[in-house]
């Protein structure tokens, strides 16, 4: 039944029980004076105290609708987060592939559509653990060829049970943050760490990288002075909190993303149920 019609049989549910209650009346103490105009004014009272409850339900109502609106919009800006920079790349990568590696820059072109038809989807879709797996597996691939060998990774990740899912692209944001703040700013590259393993109902997963030591990090001023040290984590914020926001829609209190940062590593532990909620 739509909101409206049960406006309306609210309203005639109302009044029939005022009338029932007036006949009632009638019947037990007998004749009143004005019966009739007793009535009207009973069913213009009530008609009155119905119409005031039902206005407060209906703006109730439209205030749950816009705030699902809000965060369906919100979730979905979130969700489909793709760095500009990440697209160049990609592009350079299969401009210089298509010559001497064709069939690489169908991968990756492959790789980068995948990604893409995930950032579309619809807000707060969830989609099995093994998925967004396969999700980093592709966008860690356009990016080792980028990188080459600077970019190392290290997997520790147990099978997801079958049914077991999670909030699309929470995990590949993770990874992109761990190249973007980790892995590009060391010449020499690093290695990336990611452990992913299950309890009973919820899914841990670690995902540690390298960090440029604070004296290594200064910055150079354009007349070639030093300038101020660029903090390590500097922009981690972003990704992180957009992540903890997609969560606390998601999950309430039930996921965590806790931050860790030692002297040259940064280590982010997600916390998810494996059991979805419809957001």
């Amino acid at each position: 039944m739509s909101f409206v019609g049960g406006i309306v049989l609210v309203f005639f549910a109302v009044n029939a029980v005022v009338i029932i209650a007036h006949l009632t009346q009638l019947y037990l103490f007998g004749e009143l004076e004005n019966p009739r105009e007793l009535l009207i004014r009973r069913m213009l009272f009530a008609s009155f105290l119905v119409g005031f409850m039902l206005r407060q339900s209906t703006m109730r109502h439209q205030l749950r609708l816009r705030k699902a609106a809000e965060q369906t919009a919100k979730i979905q800006a979130l969700q489909s987060r793709i760095r500009p920079h990440f697209l160049f790349n990609s592009m350079n990568v299969i401009a210089s592939l298509i010559p001497v590696d064709p069939d690489k820059a169908e991968q990756v072109v492959e790789d980068l559509s995948e990604l893409f038809r995930a950032s579309l989807q619809r807000a707060g879709a969830f989609v099995r653990i093994s998925e967004e797996l396969d999700l980093c597996q592709r966008y860690l691939h356009i990016e080792s060829l980028r990188l080459g060998e600077r970019l190392r990774m290290q997997w520790q990740v147990e099978t997801p049970p079958t049914e077991a899912e999670m909030p699309l692209l929470i995990l590949q944001p993770l990874m992109e943050n761990a190249i973007y703040h980790g892995i590009q700013p060391l010449p020499e590259g690093g290695i990336i760490k990611v452990e992913v393993y299950f309890t009973e109902d919820t899914m841990i997963a670690r995902i540690t990288n390298p960090l440029m030591d604070e004296e290594a990090a200064k910055l150079i001023n354009g007349d070639g002075s030093p300038g101020r040290p660029r903090q390590p984590n500097e922009g981690n914020h972003i990704a992180i909190d957009n992540i903890r926001l997609r969560l606390e829609i998601g999950y309430g209190e039930s996921a965590k993303l806790v931050t860790k940062q030692g002297s040259n590593s940064f280590q982010v532990e997600l916390r998810c149920p494996t059991v979805p909620k419809i957001i």
